[in-house]
């Protein structure tokens, strides 16, 4: 087993879970203290990829299906009020996000771990994640788009696997939301790999002129 959460680390996650509960926030330092962790975490893991390769593949499937699920409900509920008369300047944003809830797969437990999840999962610190895990932005009618387009699997040989392993995840088909959040945000990779339920925001703005 992989230590993820060697002293280092546990100095690390102490000083964010101080920092998190003290108020105001100072959001800038906090950011650092993320970023510092995850480079930390992911030095070690990365190292042996093989271990935690059905963990990849099995969060990119369930990541995949959450985004198909939004998908489908943001063109339904586009079609169910786009010819409303009164609709006609609407536009519907859909985002999803990593479950609420410290995923209970993942392999440290401990009653100090839904604190941190909360800290790495809020957007002020962990800042690109306020518009959701997507890499693009579901947003219709402006920026509507297939779905295979909206994962980055317009290609069936699509593979978002920069930073990882490249001859190992090969033939992983892992998607572009994968990338956003390994590569532009501030969660270890160990954060969201054990992450099987997720959460979906579907906002209906109208537009009126007065």
């Amino acid at each position: 087993m992989i230590d993820i959460h060697d002293y280092d680390i546990q100095c690390i996650e102490h000083e964010i879970l101080w920092k998190y509960d003290k108020l105001p926030c100072d959001y800038p330092n906090c950011g650092c203290l993320l970023s510092l962790r995850k480079n930390m975490i992911n030095k070690r893991v990365l190292a042996n990829q093989e271990e935690i390769l059905p963990d990849i593949i099995a969060f990119n499937d369930a990541l995949t299906v959450a985004l198909r699920e939004l998908y489908d409900r943001a063109h339904r509920i586009w079609d169910s009020i786009k010819d409303n008369v009164d609709f006609k300047d609407a536009e519907i944003e859909a985002k999803c996000y990593l479950g609420y809830d410290y995923p209970k797969l993942h392999p440290v437990q401990g009653d100090d771990r839904q604190d941190l999840w909360n800290s790495i999962c809020d957007s002020g610190w962990n800042r690109l994640y306020d518009d959701g895990v997507s890499l693009t932005r579901l947003s219709i009618p402006d920026n509507d788009e297939s779905f295979e387009s909206f994962i980055g699997m317009e290609d069936e040989y699509n593979n978002w696997n920069e930073g990882l392993d490249r001859e190992l995840t090969k033939d992983l088909h892992l998607t572009s939301a994968f990338h956003n959040i390994y590569e532009h945000m501030e969660f270890a990779i160990t954060d969201f790999i054990y992450v099987r339920e997720f959460e979906t925001e579907i906002n209906i703005e109208i537009h009126k002129s007065v």
